[in-house]
């Protein structure tokens, strides 16, 4: 067994003995646990083993009390070890009523079961796990100027490694990927951190030459965040200003629309929306000028989540482009799109042929409309088939139990009719 002590003073505050081995969990990672916590008299107040479902939190967030977090983080995967916790690293004075009584020192028997790191995206894409923790509670925000050292690994391969700074949403213009610079809004001053990317958030389908990093490469990223000076919020800025971005934000979303980065385009985009959707002109002109920038950001994300295949975001952006300009030709035509590869072919058709109202010369909407209705009568076809042998099996079925009706009448009436014979 090992004993050692975890603490924070010379006094022996958090005692920690260990009872088996197993790699070790960083600040932010989601961990389970199985813990048994027993006052020091030996008297059990909880346990996760007899409600047979582990205990998960967020390692270093102050999720649970101050000695779980100390004594977990030193902790190996599959470990079991006994924690011993004086007041001030359990419930303190306080205690917790009913069952912990104030100043109460607090015995756990503990087994990691499991961790993995903390996940900064929806689709997983991006996950982190943090070596040293940041100072205070400040990050970065988008169009921050960071300062960070960064090293990039592929299959455990160093391809960078170098001191850089860039601004927050256009880390692509000093080649560092997207994944990192989505995480620069989690993270504090002298923060140290690992990046797990895939390849959507890395150097995506096309690879890196440069590096020599081939297509679909996961990537992992160490980047300690030196300094950084953040960026006016929205709310700080007045209309001009607001303005002037957006025409800078809207010409780099081109740019990177070409160069085939859709997702550092929507980045782009997505800022003249957050800059100007609750914005309004004092005359009809600027009220007109904010609308056009508008417009022309939701519709250009739209031309981006179709590239992506994401069709839901393309609806949503061009409802809001329909909703101040009903009559939007591009707009209409590019939900459209969406919903047809969604396979609504009926919405798609009516998005269609609304195109043709506003301009019958639009021979791409007219093939659409084509390609609707051959999908329609298709998909009517199959509907067709399907029905008529789910129509047939059941007919079948159907006649084979009266088939075993039958038999088994005549059987039986055989059997009665031979029992009521008698000898004369």
């Amino acid at each position: 067994c090992i004993e050692h002590i975890l603490g924070v003073t010379s006094k022996t505050e958090h005692c920690k003995k260990c009872l088996t081995d197993g790699d070790r969990p960083m600040i932010g990672d989601k961990v389970a646990v199985h813990y048994t916590g027993k006052l020091i008299n030996g008297k059990k107040f909880d346990s996760s083993m007899e409600r047979k479902k582990p205990f998960t939190f967020s390692l270093g967030k102050g999720q649970v009390i101050k000695g779980l977090d100390i004594g977990v983080s030193s902790m190996q995967r599959g470990e079991v070890c006994m924690l011993l916790c004086k007041p001030a690293y359990a419930y303190g004075s306080a205690g917790c009523p009913p069952k912990i009584p104030p100043n109460a020192m607090l015995q756990f028997e503990v087994e990691l079961l499991s961790f993995q790191g903390e996940v900064l995206t929806d689709d997983g894409g991006i996950t982190r796990r943090i070596k040293v923790k940041g100072e205070g509670y400040n990050n970065p925000n988008d169009g921050s100027t960071v300062h960070v050292h960064l090293e990039g690994r592929c299959e455990e391969r160093l391809f960078d490694s170098r001191d850089v700074h860039f601004v927050v949403g256009e880390s692509e213009d000093m080649g560092v990927p997207l994944g990192v610079d989505r995480a620069m809004e989690k993270m504090q001053k002298g923060e140290c951190c690992m990046l797990y990317l895939k390849p959507k958030y890395g150097f995506g389908k096309e690879g890196r030459a440069q590096y020599k990093i081939g297509p679909n490469s996961d990537l992992v990223y160490e980047v300690t965040l030196n300094n950084f000076q953040k960026a006016k919020e929205s709310w700080e800025l007045d209309q001009k200003e607001k303005l002037k971005l957006s025409a800078t934000a809207k010409q780099k979303g081109t740019q990177y629309f070409k160069a085939g980065r859709y997702l550092q385009a929507v980045v782009q985009y997505q800022r003249v929306v957050l800059w100007l959707e609750m914005e309004f002109g004092v005359g009809k002109e600027e009220q007109q000028k904010l609308q056009d920038f508008l417009l022309a950001a939701q519709l250009n994300l739209a031309m981006c989540y179709l590239k992506l295949r994401e069709y839901a975001l393309v609806v949503e952006n061009c409802n809001k482009v329909i909703e101040l300009d009903e009559k939007n030709e591009k707009a209409l035509y590019r939900r459209g799109k969406a919903r047809l590869f969604r396979n609504e072919f009926s919405l798609a058709m009516s998005d269609f042929k609304l195109v043709l109202q506003v301009n019958p010369s639009n021979r791409a909407a007219r093939d659409q409309v084509s390609i609707c209705q051959r999908n329609i009568r298709e998909h009517h076809e199959k509907d067709k088939k399907i029905y008529a042998n789910m129509f047939q099996k059941f007919a079948e079925r159907d006649i084979k139990s009266l088939s075993f009706v039958s038999v088994c009448s005549n059987r039986q009436g055989r059997e009665r009719g031979g029992g009521g014979r008698t000898v004369e």
